[in-house]
């Protein structure tokens, strides 16, 4: 039975455990995605923040809990049913992922081809407003090779965008640029939030990017392989009381690694 909070929300996620063998990545992870917001995953390298991004797409399954997306349990859907789901999801992954052997515009056009019937001339129009949405429309013609770290990242955007999705799955979308590149990204990302109504979820831990652009989110901790806190960026940074969390959100060692490097309580 799906609840009425649930089924309000844009995504759901109940009781999740992801595990390959005995080796648990993350156990219990419960939180709701609700829709037209910026929601986070963050937490420090290794904790998982990829592997939960691939399980909210589909890429992988649970090995217990439950995915709920747009009221609909995703994890009791048949197999075509669940494609059909996963096509209303647009995915930007790391380093944008684009076909180095077809040109940006041949990228973008590629899930057109693939899950339309639409003509190619339809085809080209729209990947010229996807290009454009995101500030490419020049360079349609051009290899990925020939394009710099934060255009690839938009490219990799323009194909996400490809199918009108409604809900936008971004894997660190400003990481490895330099900070005026990093600005202009979250501000694009916050205009297609805007201007398309789209609901979006960000796997990150770039602090400028997280406090600028996030609504909400969830804090994964490597050690205990749980969801250690809950809420906005900005106030995990100003309100949580946990030492992990602050140190993340603060850019500070926790107490007891201070406590180490400084000499005190090793072994």
């Amino acid at each position: 039975m799906v609840t009425d909070a649930v089924d309000q929300a844009r995504l759901t996620v109940e009781g999740m455990t992801l595990a390959f063998g005995k080796r648990v990545v993350q156990r219990d992870l419960s939180f709701s995605v609700q829709p037209g917001s910026i929601f986070a995953v963050m937490g420090e390298s290794g904790c998982g923040k990829s592997t939960v991004l691939k399980a909210l797409i589909g890429l992988i399954t649970p090995t217990a809990g439950r995915r709920v997306v747009a009221g609909e349990n995703y994890d009791a859907a048949a197999p075509a049913r669940r494609r059909e789901i996963g096509r209303d999801f647009g995915v930007l992954f790391q380093n944008g992922a684009l076909w180095s052997s077809l040109t940006v515009a041949e990228n973008v056009a590629l899930p057109l081809q693939m899950f339309t019937s639409l003509r190619p001339s339809a085809i080209d129009a729209l990947v010229r407003v996807k290009l454009a949405l995101v500030g490419l429309a020049p360079v349609g013609d051009r290899m990925p090779a020939e394009l710099s770290g934060g255009m690839r990242k938009r490219a990799g955007l323009a194909r996400a965008l490809a199918l009108d999705p409604g809900c936008l799955f971004l894997d660190e979308p400003s990481a490895g640029l330099d900070p005026i590149t990093a600005k202009r990204m979250d501000d694009l990302i916050l205009e297609l939030r805007d201007g398309l109504g789209a609901t979006i979820v960000i796997v990150s831990h770039e602090l400028p990017s997280l406090f600028a652009i996030c609504d909400d989110g969830i804090f994964l901790d490597a050690k205990t392989h749980s969801a250690i806190a809950h809420g906005a960026p900005r106030d995990l940074r100003d309100g949580c009381d946990h030492p992990t969390v602050r140190a993340f959100m603060t850019r500070a060692l926790p107490p007891t690694e201070v406590l180490q490097e400084n000499g005190h309580g090793g072994l």
